[in-house]
């Protein structure tokens, strides 16, 4: 049998003997230049900027085998042979170097030598074209196919639906041309072909011939070169050349398969299988990529996935903590290709583990709420269950709505989606509190447009800023953007472009002329930059020198707090755990903020035992070296890596001290040694987003000025209380004592008002009515009140007080001659209202008294009070 392995190698290896440089799978959290796609869907986007030309590729043409992740066939995983949620796409790449002609040759040969498909076993289809986008049919790509020996019958034109294809809303796109496995007459009659609804024919290999970049508005421009971009499903193709139905019988699936039989203890259900299979897959590679479960984003996709995992879990009577047992066979099935599953492995159980057992505490309750509810639609013939009862499970019991709509559907039932997504847009607008914040769209600005033109002129710019900050440069390229505003390119620079967080350096270019330009910003393209600069008449000229200058304060300050969120997350690691990554952060001369994995809030031990750690590496003046080495090597040397950022094959290596305490890939400036910094301190520490904490730190002179504010705020306070600085807390402790004393008589006084309770007397059924609540008011001073307000409203008047307190409500009831003769009871009205708050009592008709034990029903008790009124007068 070939195994998955032996199809990557050879798929692989063909191209590398072709002349493709084989570049490593990207993680699925796509890196900062693409946020158009929450998650990696195919091997072409992380090359993205090469075909873009917005970054010179280290090849022209390339090979992977990318790890991808697609949402959109979450549903069908389990019911079909071949639908996955994560999968690895093999895939060949060509930037400007050969085109269809190349392409279709590669794949021809691949397939039949590679491979060993029989000519007539392989199907081709081709694009039709389509008016909307004014292209005609792709006659190109028929002549290549024929000219490589392909019989013209068994080639077949389809539309833009099939054959037209795109990464993303926006982005490279063009026509493509797909390959097709025929599986014979047992599969579906001689006259099926590729495109129509049967099973006869699969398809295992897209070769899209990449001309266009799609806009948000849907047009169509040409790319600055053609390019070439496949892919071929790994696992599609395992389960054609090792002759089985379904990518769930292939050799990467049977040991899953396998666990999920040996776990279950209830009837086995094979839908479930696969989804178990699928789903634990698909998180443990997000987990390793950096993703943690949240209600938003990937995190929530994640989320999805594990829950359903675990529901599905549950329903073959798997024992609790069965997900851990997959997540170590997915390491073991896939850790040999891909060792973040081996790096990560502590991090990744630390989620599961969190995620399974949080999750498994409420879905015992909301599977019996969906139950109750399910058996109330079917009981009282409805379709299925509301929009609002649907929320209630999501929001309470953190039920997904596709958990909700799966379980309902086998039941024949469905759900109000339209209102359901009403009700979730609600709570998102009030989660917003009313801001408006703009969110990505994946599109280039016009300024790093016009950046990515002008550095296509002469060699990259240098960046010397490690060790200069003022030098003299030749210009290289020039254009204006403004009246005063010009892109600059210089073949040195000292200025740092902003990038891993650290925000770009501010500083000065002066012209021979003596002319000063200020640099406000330093757009990074790969290894080039471009300088925005303003201030200037006239452009310097291209091949004239002038003097770059790095103002020195803000670098200073910023590459301090640089190396002080380094001490930080080492810091955060060690006191928190391993499972601490960096989800985020912003280094400027300012203050540094730190966004990391962690699933709970830190307690002021961890942030004093933080600081105190982060400072006495300050104190103990430990070199900050920096090293070139290899992305392999600085992963031996056990480097800290930040999630989402793309790595070259050579990564520039900064280590403290002797480097055990923080190791980091970093492209970054810091300071020479961590004396330097002179002094962090830890301004706030909060949620970011689900299981995402953040903290915001200052270092050196805008510590020390923070400290000397609080230390002058304190005194001011003493001052104030007449007291020492450290007596000043028990001071304010004593104060705020004593005024909750007197505010809560102030609220007593008030409530016992007998003119203040009864203005607040409405007419029902022409008598005069109060029902209140009124602070905790017991003994006789309670009757007493209900006696002078009755005597306030008159006769025809009746009085229901409830006095509250913590674990308990006294009620009274006082009822004036002309209501008694309409039928009003005092006894009646305190007993119905004691009921509802589990106690009892009783009295006259024109006084009554009652108590109960479960106040926060007190509301609800003067409902009933009032009901009973109405049901005497009415």
């Amino acid at each position: 049998m070939t195994t998955t392995d032996e199809i990557r190698s050879t798929f692989i290896d063909h191209f590398e003997r072709e002349g493709h440089l084989r570049v490593d799978s990207a993680p699925l959290v796509p890196a900062t230049h693409d946020a158009s796609v929450l998650l990696t869907t195919a091997g072409m986007h992380p090359l993205k900027p090469y075909f873009l030309g917005q970054q010179t590729p280290p090849n022209s043409i390339l090979t992977s085998c990318q790890k991808c992740f697609r949402t959109t066939d979450i549903e069908n995983v389990g019911s079909t042979a071949r639908h996955l949620t994560f999968f690895e796409m093999l895939g060949n790449f060509s930037i400007g170097e050969y085109f269809k002609e190349g392409a279709i040759a590669h794949a021809w040969k691949v397939a039949t030598e590679g491979f060993g498909f029989a000519p007539e076993q392989i199907w081709i289809t081709v694009f039709a074209g389509d008016p909307e986008l004014g292209l005609g049919p792709d006659q190109e790509a028929i002549d290549a196919w024929v000219a490589v020996g392909v019989d013209p019958e068994r080639i077949t034109q389809l539309g833009r639906k099939d054959n037209f294809w795109q990464a993303g809303p926006t982005g490279p796109c063009g026509p493509c041309s797909e390959l097709y496995f025929d599986r014979g007459p047992e599969f579906g009659p001689d006259s099926e072909r590729p495109g129509d609804d049967g099973e006869r024919h699969l398809e295992f290999w897209n070769l899209v011939f990449m001309e266009y970049e799609q806009s948000a508005k849907g047009e169509l421009t040409p790319l600055p070169s053609k390019n070439i971009d496949t892919g071929m499903g790994l696992n599609r193709m395992a389960a054609i050349l090792q002759g089985v139905g379904s990518v769930f019988d292939t050799d990467q699936f049977i040991p899953l398969m396998a666990l999920g039989r040996e776990l279950a203890t209830a009837e086995v259900s094979e839908r479930s299988l696969r989804i178990l299979a699928d789903h634990s897959r698909a998180m443990c590679f997000l987990i390793a990529d950096g993703v943690v479960p949240s209600n938003e984003e990937r995190g929530y996709i994640l989320r999805r996935l594990m829950r359903r995992a675990i529901l599905h879990g549950r329903k073959l009577g798997m024992e609790p903590g069965f997900l851990l047992a997959y997540a170590e066979a997915v390491e073991k099935v896939m850790a040999e290709n891909y060792s973040e599953l081996s790096e990560q492995r502590d991090v990744i159980r630390t989620w599961v583990a969190a995620e399974e057992e949080g999750f498994g505490r409420t879905l015992v309750a909301g599977s019996e709420s969906l139950d109750e509810l399910i058996s109330a639609a079917r009981t009282s013939g409805q379709e299925g269950i509301s929009a609002a009862d649907a929320f209630l499970l999501h929001d309470t019991h953190g039920f997904p709505i596709d958990l909700t709509l799966e379980l309902v559907a086998e039941h024949g039932l469905g759900v109000d989606e339209a209102g359901f997504e009403l009700l979730m847009d609600e709570q998102r607008e009030r989660a917003r509190g009313g801001s408006a914040t703009a969110s990505p769209n994946g599109e280039v600005s016009a300024l790093d447009l016009a950046a990515a033109q002008l550095a296509k002129t002469g060699a990259p710019s240098e960046f010397v800023g490690y060790s200069d900050i003022e030098i003299a440069a030749t210009v290289t390229a020039t254009e204006a953007v403004d009246d005063d505003a010009f892109l600059l390119k210089l073949n040195e620079s000292p200025f740092y472009a902003a990038g891993g967080g650290q925000v770009g350096d501010v500083g000065q270019v002066v012209t021979a002329g003596g002319e000063v330009g200020e640099v406000t910003s330093v757009v990074r393209l790969g290894d080039d930059q471009v300088i925005l600069l303003t201030g200037l008449t006239l452009a310097p000229e291209v091949g004239s020198t002038v003097t770059a200058r790095v103002e020195s304060g803000s670098r200073f300050a910023t590459q301090a707090n640089h190396t002080a969120t380094h001490l930080l997350h080492a810091a955060l690691r060690e006191r928190l755990g391993s499972h601490v990554r960096q989800a985020g952060s912003y280094v400027g001369p300012d203050k540094l903020r730190f966004d990391f994995t962690h699933g709970e809030g830190l307690t002021q031990a961890d942030i004093g035992a933080i600081e105190d750690r982060v400072n006495a590496q300050i104190l103990s003046n430990q070199d900050v070296t920096w090293s070139q080495t290899t992305l392999d090597a600085a992963k031996e040397k056990g480097a800290m890596a930040l999630f989402g950022e793309k790595y070259g094959a050579v990564v520039r290596l900064v280590e403290i001290g002797d480097g055990n305490f923080s190791r980091e890939l970093c492209g970054g400036t810091h300071v020479r040694s961590t004396a330097e910094i002179g002094c962090f301190k830890i301004t706030s520490e909060g949620s970011s987003a689900a299981n995402v904490r953040r903290v915001e730190a200052v270092t050196g002179p805008v510590a020390i000025g923070l400290l000397r504010e609080h230390d002058l705020n304190l005194s001011d306070i003493a001052n104030q209380l007449k007291t020492t600085p450290d007596a000043a807390a028990e001071s304010v402790r004593k104060r705020l004592e004593r005024l909750r004393e007197l505010e809560k008589v102030a609220e007593s006084s008030a409530a016992v008002d007998p003119a203040g309770v009864s203005a607040q007397a409405t007419d029902l059924n022409g008598l005069s009515c109060v029902f209140v609540e009124v602070a905790d008011v017991g003994g006789k001073a309670l009757p007493d009140l209900a006696d002078r307000v009755l005597g306030l409203l008159g006769e025809d008047s009746v009085v229901v007080i409830a006095s509250r307190a913590s674990d308990k409500v006294d009620l009274i009831a006082a009822v004036g001659p002309g209501a008694i003769a309409r039928g009003v009871k005092a006894g009646e009205i305190v007993a119905r209202s004691a009921s509802v708050v589990g106690g009892g009592g009783g009295g006259k008709d024109s006084m009554a008294r009652a108590g109960g034990k479960d106040p926060e029903l007190t509301p609800e008790a003067l409902l009933a009070a009032r009901a009973v009124v109405e049901a005497a007068t009415g």
